[in-house]
This record gives structure tokens, C-alpha cells and sequence, in this order.
């Protein structure tokens, strides 16, 4: 008999085979680390640092669209620039993460990168005041790279890790913090110096050379689905009767409305209140490499005392530092409002996934179910930043945003305690 019947034999009735599946192969079968793995996230930490650290980097194109390149248009309607390309990613979760379950990664990695790159040098050949032209280059075109090329780098840890994958996924994910407070810096010293298409470009080369070496160094280790041993297909339809994963979601959902006003605003807001100039350029550098030790000490504790139990209080902090960006009056203030947003935010998005990914009872949903909760979630990407942009008004009246954002994300904390309660009571633990 072999060690897997032993094993099922030995369950209650009450076990399923499915729970076999689960507790058994998971851990039979994933090495935990080695040298290729490390080197695939290591690859994944590149393709993150290009892509959606560049992502990260748009409040320094809102400041300088409202100032002067759309000083045409309204903070709300070149807000829907930034909210469009923050929803491509989560919107396409669900078609990039059912391929990467299929075995396309690769594939879609190239597509991705590919369109990512163009778009990114489209953008630098924008004309001043011509919204349609930036909104399809960095918003549609971008967007949609990226949403090719996210959840599938995300995901690549799962052939590596499962007791340790919350800190493998949150190394991999704080490239992309690395790439937002790089980016942002080189874009603020080039466009007044070289001018805005040059500017782009120069950062569009950078971007070139990190897909290219993230790709070759990232490597697949299970075959696709349809070709493994055992492997189910996921059922959509019972992922839209666990209660815990729709309460989840639906946390997403709220909290991406909130979530993401100081990465789009802060550095707007610190010139509108005459904080230092040069100090505003910094605020997104500064706020986003905090957001990297959030997003690898938040997954670290998130394996030792579960993801909800973690992401719980993180999001009740982010909401609060979002409150708090009423306080800033001086350099310190918007100093110490970067770095604790920064961490607590960083920390959020990468809990965000590693919840996501524990819902999952088998790995071969973990591509299905994250990257649908993230497409359900998009849509508070989508209209977070114009709806922060109506409430600001031409008038840049800030307590209305800022008051929205931070209660919209306590409103989020809710939604993930009764999910926790029930992940809880389902698991028979409180390590949930």
C-alpha cells in the first residue's frame, strides 16, 4: 500500500478525497526553496519592479498632467487615466491566471511585456494636452501588459512554496516597490531637465532590459494541469458558494476604492500645501520603499500567524494613515505619513494575495480564485481615483477624499473579520 492510501485510509469519514489531494501532494511535492526556486523569484522581483512598480509610480504623471502637460482637463478626469491602468491588472487576473494554470506562462509573459513596452514608448511620443493619446498609451496599452503579465508572476511561487509562500511571494511582489521609488525619482529629475518623451524613454529602456532578464530567469517547475496527475479543474461555480471567499472578495472590492489615494495624490497634495517642492518630488520614493518592508514582513507573519489574522489589523492602519494625510503641515509630517502609509499599504496588497491564495483547497485553484476575486475588485480600481477626484474639485477641498479613503477602508477590515470568523470556524483553528 502505498504512503498515499495509508494516508487517505487513515482519514475520518468526514475527509473527502479532496482533502487528500490537498494535505497530501501539496507538501510531497513542493521542494520549499532550492536554487532555481530563489532564482525564480528573483526573476518574478525584476518583472515586478519594471511593471508595477512603473504602475506605482503614476502620481508623479497626475501631478504633472494637472499642472501642466492636461492642465486642460480635471484632476478627475485625469485621474481615470491611473484608476483604468490600476483595474487592467486585476480586471485580466482572471484570464492571465487561467492560463498560467493551463501552462501558458511563458507565453503570456512575452505577450505581456511586449505590449507593456510599446505602450510605454507610445506614451513618451504623447503631444501635450492630447488626453486620448495618454489615456490609450499608458492607460488602456500599459494596463493591459501589465494585467497580462501580473497574477502569473505572482503565482509562480506555487510551484516552489507552499509552508513559506507567503514570504516568497512577498519578496517577489517588493520589487515592485523598489521599482516605484526608482521610477518616480528618474522621472521627476528628467522631465524638468530633458523633457517629457525623453524622459519616458529613458526610463522605457530601463524597463526593456529588467522583463527580459526577469523572464530568462524565471522558470516553470509543474506541468500544466490538464497534463498532472490527479489534477482537477477548478469549479467557478462552488467558488461562488464559499462564503468566506465571497466575503473576501468583496473586502477587496471595497477597500481598492480607498486603498489607493496617497499612491495617486500625496505628492500633488504636499505642493498644493507648499511642502517643500523638492521634498514633494520624493514623497512616492519615500512612501513606496517603505511599502517593501511591508510587503516582506507582512507575508512572513502572515505564515506563522495566518493571513487574516495579519491582514486584519494592517488594513485598519492603512485606513487610518490615509486619515492622517490631513495632518500634514511640514517636511517631517509628509516624512513620516510616506513611511507608515508606505508600510502598511505595502504590506496590505501583499497580504492581499497571500488571502487569496489560502482560500484555495488545492493548488490548482490558487490561479483561478485569485485572479477572480481580483477582476470582481477591479472595479473599485477603476472608480477609486475619479471618484477621489469629484470629491476633490477644482477647488482641492481634501478633507472630502481623505475622509471617503479612510472610512471606505475600516468599511474593507469589516468585510475580512467575518471572513476570518468564518475561515476560522470551516478550518477548526484560529491560525486563519
Amino acid at each position: 500500500m502505498s504512503h498515499l492510501e495509508k494516508e487517505k485510509d487513515s482519514l475520518p469519514p468526514s475527509e473527502s478525497a479532496h482533502s487528500v489531494v490537498e494535505s497530501v501532494p501539496t507538501d510531497l511535492t513542493v521542494p520549499e526553496g532550492g536554487l532555481q526556486a530563489w532564482i525564480t523569484v528573483a526573476g518574478a522581483w525584476f518583472v515586478l519592479f519594471a511593471t508595477f512598480g512603473y504602475l506605482y509610480s503614476f502620481g508623479v504623471y497626475e501631478n504633472f498632467y494637472v499642472l501642466e502637460y492636461l492642465a486642460n482637463h480635471t484632476p478627475s478626469s485625469i485621474a481615470w487615466i491611473g484608476s483604468f491602468q490600476l483595474m487592467m491588472p486585476f480586471c485580466l487576473g482572471v484570464v492571465s491566471g487561467k492560463l498560467f494554470d493551463e501552462g501558458y506562462f511563458h507565453s503570456v509573459q512575452i505577450v505581456g511585456g511586449v505590449i507593456f513596452t510599446v505602450s510605454l514608448f507610445m506614451l513618451s511620443l504623447a503631444k501635450p494636452f492630447q488626453y486620448y493619446q495618454i489615456f490609450l498609451s499608458q492607460g488602456l496599452g500599459m494596463g493591459i501588459g501589465l494585467g497580462l503579465t501580473f497574477v502569473p508572476t505572482m503565482s509562480i511561487t506555487v510551484h516552489y512554496f507552499n509552508k513559506r509562500r507567503g514570504l516568497a511571494s512577498g519578496i517577489a511582489l517588493s520589487g515592485s516597490a523598489v521599482g516605484a521609488t526608482v521610477f518616480p525619482i528618474m522621472l521627476n529629475h528628467s522631465i524638468p531637465k530633458i523633457g517629457f518623451g525623453p524622459a519616458v524613454r529613458q526610463t522605457g529602456y530601463v524597463v526593456i532590459g529588467l522583463i527580459i532578464l526577469g523572464n530568462l530567469m524565471m522558470r516553470t517547475r509543474l506541468p500544466p494541469r490538464s497534463k498532472r496527475p490527479g489534477a482537477t479543474k477548478p469549479d467557478i461555480k462552488s467558488f461562488l458558494k464559499d462564503s468566506a471567499y465571497l466575503w473576501a472578495t468583496f473586502g477587496l472590492l471595497i477597500s481598492s476604492v480607498g486603498f489607493y489615494f496617497p499612491v495617486i495624490y500625496i505628492q500633488l497634495f504636499a505642493v498644493q500645501h507648499s511642502v517643500g517642492s523638492d521634498l514633494a518630488f520624493y514623497s512616492i520614493a519615500i512612501l513606496n520603499i517603505s511599502s517593501a518592508f511591508g510587503r516582506v514582513s507582512g507575508n512572513y507573519l502572515s505564515d506563522i500567524y495566518g493571513p487574516f489574522n495579519v491582514l486584519l489589523p494592517y488594513t485598519m492602519f492603512t485606513g487610518a494613515t490615509i486619515w492622517a494625510m490631513l495632518g500634514i503641515h511640514n517636511s517631517a509630517t509628509l516624512v513620516l505619513l510616506s513611511v507608515l502609509y508606505g508600510y502598511f499599504s505595502g504590506a496590505w496588497l501583499a497580504l492581499a494575495f497571500a488571502c487569496m491564495s489560502s482560500l484555495a483547497r488545492s493548488p490548482d485553484e490558487v490561479g483561478a480564485r485569485t485572479g477572480l476575486a481580483l477582476a470582481l475588485s477591479s472595479i473599485g480600481s477603476l472608480v477609486s481615483a475619479p471618484i477621489q477626484g469629484a470629491l476633490l474639485t477644482d477647488e482641492f477641498r481634501w478633507v472630502q477624499p481623505v475622509g471617503f479613503s479612510g472610512c471606505i477602508m475600516f468599511a474593507g477590515a469589516g468585510a475580512f473579520l467575518v471572513t476570518r470568523t468564518l475561515q476560522a470556524k470551516n478550518k477548526s483553528s484560529n491560525k486563519v
